[in-house]
C-alpha cells in the first residue's frame, strides 16, 4: 500500500477498471491521500480483494459490481455510490488483430468499453457534480491515442477518441466547475504484460523508449495526483504523457 497525506481528505473518488492493474493502483493511491473510494468493476471478488488490501490501512472503501458498458447498471450507480467528487474513468480493454483480420464483434467491444462506456460513465456522475458546482474527471488515456502502432487499430482509435473526448467534455462542463482531464501512459509494467518484456519483441521496444526503461504504477502517481487534486485547480483539457519520452522519439 502507497503511503500518502491527506490533500483528497473529504473526497470521495470513484474508480472503473479497479479489479487490477492500473485501477487497482489509483484505488490505492488517491485513499492513502485521503479519499473515501468507491471501487467499480465486474469481478466482484477481486475488487473486495483490493478492497480488503485498502480496509487493513484503516480506509474507507466501496465496492460495486458494475459492467461499464450495461446502461441499465449506470443507472442504478448513482444511488449506490453516493456523491462522487473525482471520477477516474479507467476501465478499458485491447484486442490485438492485424487491421485486414480485425473483425467486427472486436471493434465495437473495444470501442463500447473504452469509448463510449468512458463518456457515459462520465455523464451519469457530472449530473451530480453540476449540481453540487464542483467535480473532477481523469480520463485514462493512452499514447496509442496520440501515435501509431500495428495490431491494436481499435484499442488505438478509442484512446484517440478519449482524448478529444476529454477536450471536448472540458469545454462544455467548465462553466459547472468539473474539470475534465486526461492521463496518458505509455509502456508501464504490469502482471498482466511483464513476461512478454523478456521477449525479444519486448526488449526492442523498450529500446525505443528515450529513457530506455519500462515505466512503473508508481511512475503515475505524481501525474494522477495533480489531475485528481485541487493542485490541478486551473487546468482542464490537458493531457499529460507519462511515457519515458516516447513521444519525442526521433524518427
Amino acid at each position: 500500500m502507497i503511503s500518502g497525506s491527506t490533500q483528497l481528505l473529504g473526497k470521495c473518488a470513484l474508480i472503473t477498471g479497479a479489479s487490477s492493474g492500473l485501477g487497482a493502483h489509483f484505488a490505492q493511491l488517491l485513499a492513502s491521500h485521503g479519499a473515501k473510494v468507491v471501487l467499480v468493476a465486474r469481478r466482484l471478488e477481486a475488487l473486495n480483494a483490493v478492497a480488503e488490501t485498502i480496509r487493513s490501512f484503516g480506509h474507507d472503501v466501496k465496492t460495486i459490481a458494475l459492467d461499464v458498458t450495461n446502461s441499465a447498471s449506470r443507472a442504478d450507480l448513482v444511488a449506490a455510490a453516493g456523491p462522487v467528487d473525482i471520477l477516474i474513468n479507467n476501465a478499458g480493454i485491447v484486442r490485438e488483430h492485424a487491421a485486414l483480420s480485425h473483425s467486427e464483434v472486436d471493434w465495437d467491444t473495444v470501442l463500447d468499453t473504452n469509448l463510449k462506456a468512458m463518456f457515459f460513465m462520465a455523464q451519469t456522475l457530472a449530473a451530480g457534480m453540476r449540481d453540487r458546482g464542483h467535480g473532477c474527471i481523469v480520463n485514462v488515456a493512452s499514447i496509442l491515442g496520440l501515435r501509431q502502432a500495428g495490431g491494436v487499430v481499435s484499442y488505438a482509435v478509442s484512446k484517440a477518441g478519449v482524448i478529444q473526448l476529454t477536450k471536448t467534455l472540458a469545454l462544455e462542463w467548465a462553466r459547472y466547475g468539473i474539470r475534465v482531464n486526461a492521463i496518458a501512459p505509455g509502456y508501464v509494467e504490469t502482471e498482466l504484460n511483464q513476461d512478454f518484456w523478456g521477449t525479444d519483441a519486448g526488449k526492442a521496444l523498450i529500446k525505443r523508449i528515450p529513457q530506455r526503461r519500462l515505466g512503473q504504477l508508481s511512475d503515475l502517481d505524481g501525474p494522477m495526483l495533480l489531475l485528481a487534486s485541487d493542485a490541478s485547480r486551473y487546468m482542464t483539457g490537458s493531457v499529460l504523457a507519462v511515457d519515458g519520452g516516447h513521444l519525442v522519439s526521433g524518427l
